[in-house]
C-alpha cells in the first residue's frame, strides 16, 4: 500500500528512499512553482491568441489543435527560463542542485471528451516510466499549469507497485524510438499508430488514487509506479508540466525502486543535467544502464504470464 505524504518535511535522503518504496509526495505551490506557472501560463495564451487555453478545443479543428500543440510544446520544452527555473523549484523542495540531474520539462495536454487523445496530446494507458527505458532512481515531478480537479488529473494504480504486469516492454529501445518515433508525433491525430509499451494483460484501474493539486502545486513519484491519464470528461483541457530527476549518488550505486517487470533496452540516463552546470552525466555511468536490472521477482513473472 502507498501513503501519499502532504507538505512532507523528510530530507531529500529520506524522500527518495519513501518514493523507492512506492510513497507519493505533494507538495503546495511555492514561489519558484508559482513562478513557472506565470512563465507556462503567458507562453500557452499567447500561443491560443484570444481562445481560453482550457476551453479552446471547442472552437477548432482538430487538425488546427494539434499544429498549434506541435509548435508550442517544442518552444516550451526549449525555452531558456525552463532550465532557469527548474533549479529553483528543486532547491525549494529540498533538493541538493549539485547531485539532483533533471531532463527538460515537458508541456502536457489532456484535452476533455475524447477530442484529441494520440500523437502530440496522448491519453496514456496504466503504464510505467521504467517500461520506457527510464532508470529505476528516476523520481517524476508533476505539477498542474491551470486548476485541475479528478476528472482530468492523473490516476496511480498502487496495488501494482509490488505486482507484475504483463507488457510490451521487451520490444521497445529508447535508441529505437528516439530514431524513428518521437518526431511524429504531431501526425498521429485520430489514432496512433506507433508501437508503445502497454499492458498485455487486463489491469484493474480501481482501486486508484488521484492527486488533485492546485496549480503550481508539486506531485512527486517513482518512475516506477503504474499510472495512467484519467479520462477527462471535465469539460476542459489539463494542461501540466512533468520533469524527471535522478540523483547521482543513487545512480552511481544503482539504487532505486524494484524493477517487477520492465524488459526495454537503451537509457534515458543521458538525458539528465545537473542543477548548477546544466553537465551530463559520464559515459560510462549511463553504458551501466542501457539494459534494464533483472526483475526481482523473475519466478513470479514467468508463473504469472504462462497462466494466462
Amino acid at each position: 500500500m502507498s501513503s501519499v505524504l502532504v507538505e512532507s518535511t523528510l530530507s531529500d535522503d529520506e524522500r527518495r528512499a519513501k518514493l523507492y518504496q512506492g510513497d507519493l509526495f505533494v507538495y503546495a505551490p511555492k514561489p519558484a512553482t508559482r513562478e513557472f506557472v506565470e512563465f507556462s501560463r503567458a507562453l500557452i495564451r499567447d500561443a491560443f491568441g484570444d481562445l481560453d487555453p482550457e476551453t479552446a478545443q471547442y472552437h477548432m479543428p482538430v487538425e488546427d489543435y494539434a499544429a498549434l500543440l506541435a509548435e508550442l510544446k517544442p518552444r516550451f520544452i526549449h525555452h531558456p527560463t525552463c532550465k532557469e527555473l527548474l533549479p529553483a523549484i528543486l532547491a525549494e523542495h529540498g533538493a541538493d542542485p549539485s547531485k539532483t540531474y533533471f531532463d527538460v520539462p515537458r508541456l502536457r495536454t489532456s484535452t476533455s471528451d475524447d477530442y484529441l487523445t494520440s500523437g502530440i496530446a496522448y491519453a496514456f494507458h496504466p503504464h510505467r516510466d521504467t517500461w520506457y527505458s527510464a532508470p529505476f532512481c528516476q523520481l517524476n515531478w508533476w505539477m498542474p499549469i491551470f486548476d485541475i480537479v479528478p476528472e482530468n488529473g492523473l490516476a496511480f494504480h498502487p496495488r501494482y507497485f509490488s505486482q507484475p504486469v504483463r507488457n510490451g516492454s521487451r520490444d521497445y529501445d529508447y535508441y529505437e524510438w528516439n530514431a524513428k518515433n518521437r518526431a511524429s508525433a504531431a501526425k498521429h491525430i485520430r489514432s496512433d499508430t506507433r508501437k508503445q509499451p502497454k499492458p498485455e494483460e487486463e489491469v484493474e484501474i480501481f482501486p486508484q488514487t488521484r492527486v488533485v493539486a492546485p496549480s503550481g502545486g508539486m506531485l512527486i513519484f517513482s518512475a516506477a509506479q503504474l499510472h495512467s491519464s484519467v479520462p477527462n470528461n471535465s469539460g476542459r483541457t489539463r494542461f501540466s508540466m512533468d520533469f524527471r530527476t535522478v540523483h547521482l549518488d543513487d545512480v552511481v550505486n544503482h539504487v532505486g525502486a524494484p524493477n517487477v517487470d520492465s524488459e526495454c533496452t537503451g537509457t534515458t540516463m543521458r538525458d539528465y543535467l545537473r542543477g548548477t552546470d546544466l553537465s551530463r552525466i559520464d559515459e560510462e555511468t549511463c553504458l551501466s544502464y542501457d539494459t534494464a536490472p533483472p526483475r526481482e521477482d523473475a519466478v513470479l513473472v514467468f508463473s504469472h504470464s504462462t497462466s494466462a
